[in-house]
């Protein structure tokens, strides 16, 4: 196997072990929560400059193949209006035992910070601070799964002769979640497996300058912890540390303990 595929697996496996965000009803939307007993061999031929989310959709339609009753009808369905305006995307349309699906397909990494409301899904926030659980929940309930019934979307469902009175929908949502460092959380609502590290302040980066540190690129974002990467002390990480600090980036950092423990985390400007 080449290593250009190699690493494609790498990142799929780390994408398929990654645990689904709900198991219930959320926003009175439902959670997709099936599950394949293992993984497979990713061999689809997808371009290497895809964004990460474009890559996540790729993995999710390869694995929906995977289950022997359910059939992919289509995928990343551009609706237009006026054949020259689009107004949305249909991110994926299956057959579940006959049933028609609509499912749209969410992976995100959040950062939990008890400041934001009094509930769990309120508490979720981007690394940058730019997006968050409650705002995609949202879009996803009152944009993305409405846009099956607009009559921009009927052509298509003609040519599938499909109604989208009985198409059942669902959401497709994993995440990686990181709390603050020292403290530990328990979910009630939200997946607790999902909890993948911590994150702290550039501040406190010098609690950790015993360690040895691994910035892996967002495209490698996905991956499973592994220990036979090139680790960099924290003098040799700490320039491009302050480039980050100073542009106010929040960078996914893997983090080696003297101790050996390895895990992954985020450094914030915030």
């Amino acid at each position: 196997m080449s290593q250009k595929k190699e690493n494609l697996q790498a990142t799929f496996s780390g994408f398929f072990n990654t645990p689904h965000l709900f198991y219930n009803k959320i926003f009175e939307m439902q959670p997709f929560v099936k599950q394949l007993g293992s993984t497979f061999v990713f061999n689809k031929e997808i371009r290497t400059n895809i964004r990460l989310g474009q890559r996540v959709e790729q993995f999710v339609f390869e694995e929906l193949k995977q289950f022997e009753n359910i059939s992919v009808l289509a995928e990343n369905i551009q609706i237009q209006e006026n054949q020259n305006h689009t107004i949305g995307e249909l991110d994926c349309l299956y057959l579940n035992e006959g049933q028609a699906v609509h499912l749209e397909i969410q992976f995100k990494y959040y950062l939990y910070d008890s400041t934001l409301g009094p509930n769990e899904v309120d508490c979720l926030i981007g690394p940058m601070r730019r997006d968050s659980l409650i705002e995609k929940l949202n879009k996803l309930k009152n944009k993305q799964l409405p846009l099956l019934f607009n009559k921009a979307t009927r052509p298509l469902l003609d040519r599938l002769e499909l109604k989208a009175e009985n198409i059942k929908q669902r959401i497709y949502f994993k995440a990686q979640i990181f709390v603050p460092f020292g403290q530990s959380i328990q979910f009630k609502t939200l997946n607790n497996d999902c909890i993948y590290g911590f994150y702290f302040n550039y501040a406190q980066l010098p609690q950790f300058a015993a360690c040895q540190f691994y910035k892996p690129q967002k495209i490698d974002w996905l991956l499973d912890l592994d220990v036979t990467v090139d680790w960099m002390t924290y003098d040799q990480i700490m320039p491009q540390l302050d480039r980050y600090k100073g542009e106010k980036y929040a960078p996914l950092l893997w983090l080696k303990c003297p101790n050996g423990t390895v895990m992954k985390c985020f450094v914030v400007a915030w």
